[in-house]
């Protein structure tokens, strides 16, 4: 039920701002640019699945580059860093290991409507806490579809906010894969 709160929330933020983004009457157009613009953000989330047994939610921070391709159509490039937080182990003093990650991805981003876009990446997540976790493999295949907006707060400066889910491969031979229905926020500008 908490994980259903949440995730409604979450989907009431980014459905608030798109609803700004459609009330803005500037003339910035994000998805219009000739330069590339940059992002700092924060990241949080949830895990999904049989993730979400052993973990709570997440939280990090990523830097990104959007590069105009087209009109509408941008690349990405995004690396950052989230730590997995791990839940208590019934009642104990105890609890599952936090999952530190470094995501490094790629891809496109593609404005349907002046402020709101479609993304997806793909890339590696390198895994920071590969011996406390006794892991197999410290790198795995990452990708991650995202819906936002991006709203102009003046200048060439704007508010990135998506929400996405983020699926990262098994670090285990024949284990399962960390699967997050996140949130990035971020400050976004151009030079």
């Amino acid at each position: 039920m908490k994980t259903l709160f949440k995730i409604s929330a979450i989907a009431l933020v980014v459905s608030g701002l798109s609803f700004g983004a459609k009330a803005q009457t500037t003339s910035q157009n994000p998805s219009t640019t000739s330069s590339v613009r940059y992002s700092i953000g924060v990241d949080a989330g949830l895990p999904v699945g049989d993730f979400s047994d052993t973990h709570n939610w997440s939280l990090g921070g990523s830097l990104q580059a959007d590069i105009p391709v087209v009109n509408q159509l941008f690349v990405t490039v995004n690396g950052g860093y989230n730590n997995i937080f791990g839940k208590k182990i019934n009642n104990t003093s105890l609890s599952y290991t936090d999952v530190q990650l470094i995501p490094v991805k790629a891809g496109l981003k593609y404005f349907p409507l002046q402020n709101v876009y479609i993304q997806g990446e793909a890339g590696a997540s390198f895994l920071v806490n590969k011996n406390d976790l006794a892991a197999n493999n410290s790198t795995a295949f990452v990708y991650a579809p995202q819906v936002g907006v991006v709203l102009p707060v003046g200048g060439k400066s704007f508010i990135d906010a998506g929400v996405r889910f983020e699926n990262t491969q098994s670090f285990y031979t024949n284990g399962n894969s960390f699967s997050t229905l996140g949130l990035r926020v971020a400050y976004a500008f151009g030079l």
